[in-house]
Parts: C-alpha cells; sequence; structure tokens
C-alpha cells in the first residue's frame, strides 16, 4: 500500500520475491528464504534499499519510481523488526548510542575467534604456506645432493620453486576471501567449516584476484621507487643538489604510500563481506577509513587500522631481528667500508650459500605464516565495529 506518497508493504500485499540493491548493483529476485542466507552470511544488512521484484521500475515514472523502494529492514520475516528498533533508539536524543568497541576489545575478540576456529584457519594457511614450505624443502634437497648433474639440479629446482610460486599466488585470493567469511560466521556465533563454506570462497576468487594485482602492483612500485631514492642517494652522496632531491622523492613516496594503504584498508571486506565489485569497494574502503571525524583520533578507523598493522609489523621485527641480526651486522658493515655495490652483493651471496637451510629461520617463517590470519581478523572486526560507528552517525 502506499502511505504518504511511500511504498508500505504488509503481510497481506508481501511479495514473493525481493530485489536488493547493495553499492550501485540490484541483486534478486531473491525470496524471503534465501533473504535469510544473504543476511547470515553478512550479505545484507537493515540499510539496503529493497522492492519488490513484480513491480517493473521501468513502467514508473519519477517520484513515483523512488517510492517503490524501502529498506531490507521493512521486510516482513527478515530482520524480524530488531533493525528498526535499534534505529528508533538511536535517533532518540535521550539516549546514547550503543558503545562500540575499543581496540582492546577487538584485539582480545581476535584471539577468542582464533582459537575458537584455529583448525578452519590452519587449513586455509595450508593453501598458501604449503607450496612455499615445499618450495623451500625441495631448493634444499637439491643444493645438497651430489648424484645429480649440477645444470639439471638448478633447472629442477627452479622449475619446481616457480611453479610453487605461481600455486602460491593463486592460492592467495582463496586465503583472503576465506578470512573475511570464516571470521564473519564466527563472529556472529554460527559453526563454520571450511569445507562447507569452501564454494562460497572461491566464487570470490576473481575479484579478489583482480584487486590483489592492482593493490599489491601498486604496493611493489612505490618500493621500486624508495629503492630508487636509496640508489639515488648512494651514487650521488656527494652532492648536495642530489640529496637534497633524494629526501624530497622520499617525502613523497612516503606520503603516497601512507594515502594509498588508507584508501585500501578495508578493501577485502567490502569486496568480500559487502559483495562489491572491485572499483566500489576501493570507494567504499576509502570513505569509510576516513569517516569518523567527530571522533578522537584514535578511535577513527583510519588510525586503529594503522595501529593493528603496526602491531604486526612491530612482531614480525622482533621476530626475525635475533636470528638474522649477525647477517644485518654484516650488511651495514660492508655497507660503510665498501664503495663497491657488487662486491657488498657478491659476499652476501656467497654468506647465504655458505649458510645454507636455516632451521631457525625455517620455523620461525612457519610460526608467523601460521599467526597470520590474526591480522585479517583483526580488520574484519575493526571494519564491523567501523560500519556499525558509522551507521550510528547516519541515523
Amino acid at each position: 500500500m502506499l502511505d504518504s506518497g511511500r511504498w508500505m508493504p504488509d503481510d497481506q500485499e508481501m511479495p514473493p520475491e525481493w530485489i536488493i540493491r547493495v553499492g550501485e548493483k540490484d541483486y534478486g529476485p531473491a525470496n524471503l528464504e534465501m533473504l535469510r542466507e544473504w543476511k547470515r552470511e553478512g550479505r545484507v544488512i537493515a540499510q539496503n534499499p529493497a522492492r519488490p521484484a513484480d513491480v517493473d521500475p521501468a513502467a514508473v515514472a519519477g517520484s513515483a519510481e523512488e517510492a517503490l523502494w524501502t529498506t531490507a529492514a521493512k521486510i516482513p520475516g527478515l530482520f524480524d523488526g530488531e533493525a528498526l528498533v535499534e534505529a528508533s533508539v538511536l535517533r532518540s536524543p535521550r539516549r546514547p548510542s550503543r558503545q562500540h568497541r575499543s581496540l582492546g576489545q577487538i584485539l582480545a575478540e581476535t584471539f577468542r575467534i582464533y582459537g575458537k576456529g584455529f583448525f578452519q584457519f590452519f587449513y586455509l594457511t595450508l593453501l598458501v604456506a604449503l607450496p612455499s614450505i615445499c618450495a623451500q624443502l625441495s631448493s634444499s634437497a637439491v643444493d645438497t645432493s651430489s648424484s645429480v648433474n649440477p645444470d639439471l639440479r638448478s633447472a629442477v629446482a627452479a622449475a619446481f620453486t616457480l611453479c610453487m610460486f605461481l600455486l602460491s599466488l593463486a592460492a592467495w585470493p582463496i586465503f583472503i576471501a576465506g578470512i573475511q567469511i570464516l571470521t564473519a560466521e564466527l563472529a556472529a556465533g554460527r559453526p563454520a567449516r571450511i569445507f562447507g563454506l569452501f564454494h562460497r570462497i572461491i566464487g570470490f576468487w576473481p575479484r579478489v584476484a583482480i584487486l590483489c594485482i592492482f593493490v599489491y602492483a601498486v604496493f611493489f612500485l612505490l618500493s621500486v621507487f624508495a629503492i630508487g631514492i636509496a640508489a639515488m642517494l648512494v651514487v650521488g652522496a656527494t652532492s648536495l643538489v642530489t640529496i637534497v632531491l633524494a629526501l624530497g622523492l622520499l617525502c613523497l613516496q612516503v606520503w603516497l604510500f601512507g594515502r594509498f594503504y588508507i584508501n585500501v584498508l578495508f578493501w577485502q571486506q567490502f569486496a568480500v563481506l559487502e559483495d562489491s565489485d572491485a572499483g566500489t569497494a576501493l570507494r567504499q574502503s576509502k570513505e569509510l577509513a576516513r569517516s569518523g571525524a567527530d571522533l578522537p583520533w584514535y578511535q577513527r578507523p583510519m588510525w586503529r587500522g594503522v595501529f593493528i598493522a603496526s602491531l604486526w609489523c612491530a612482531f614480525l621485527i622482533a621476530l626475525y631481528i635475533g636470528p638474522e641480526w649477525s647477517f644485518i651486522r654484516q650488511y651495514f658493515h660492508l655497507a660503510m667500508t665498501s664503495a663497491d655495490p657488487q662486491a657488498i652483493l657478491q659476499t652476501l651471496r656467497e654468506s647465504a650459500k655458505a649458510q645454507g637451510f636455516d632451521i631457525t629461520s625455517f620455523s620461525l617463517g612457519l610460526l608467523q605464516t601460521l599467526l597470520r590470519p590474526l591480522v585479517g581478523i583483526a580488520f574484519v572486526l575493526l571494519y564491523f565495529d567501523s560500519r556499525a560507528n558509522l551507521t550510528d552517525q547516519n541515523l
């Protein structure tokens, strides 16, 4: 029925199927059972626009077309009224908005979810870790074998390493999408089985792969830019103009890196949990990361995301600084005493070759691989919390 120019469904006139708008795309037709499944997957929230599928918008013009649309919260039997009740409470000036989790609570929830779904995350991690481990072990075995021709040895090791590298790259989008879906299921208190969810995870492979290529390619180019600046400083260390120019370029590189990192802070969550296409996911990630201007700076999504990433980087540095300390000291000693970059690289290459397979470094690498899902889990929880805060501000 129509109420003040707006279409309002009731139990008697409820259409059997609905069209749901997510981002800039329309999905459906979907019946109530399918909508409930989308809701459980986190693909439909109360604020998504919705309209009955049995009405053609092309046959309606002007404001009447807008009147066809309502929100998913008003679909009878989907949210059971909880979204409407929550919205009315949040709009009331007499009651404060519900409290959101602090960063400490998010980190504690991260470890709880990781422990609860440890084996699920472990199976998912194996997809990207196993090819890398096989390449390292086979390379070490080939290097220590003397029964095979050295040239053939090198060719076999190089071919196998390349295959394992490509396999690991192909599995990386599955790992990213799996972290998002598993965390969303466990955070909602639903049982999550990696094999039962695998068909859903695989479905996001093309989109996540495209975004991985774009995002990581930009980070790679920015890293190459930084290496070029360092080379400029080494080559033209005696020129004041070169030093000033290099420092200016370094500041620009840091600014570009930080700005791009903030813009893609939540691209994984929007690409998977919101089912947004590549362009929309990047735009929504930028908007969410830069939201919360009315909050203290340390409560904004941008700074909380940077803090979580910084904690992970600090953990990696602490993990590797001990075993690699002698190598780092040797590098700085050669850099300060030798003016020939080729000689430095040759010396370090020979030192690494003489050292051979390092079980300590291998074990530490395995540890950080097993703990890597913690970063993804933390960002999913931060995403949920930031979206809830943004919804409160818009109500």
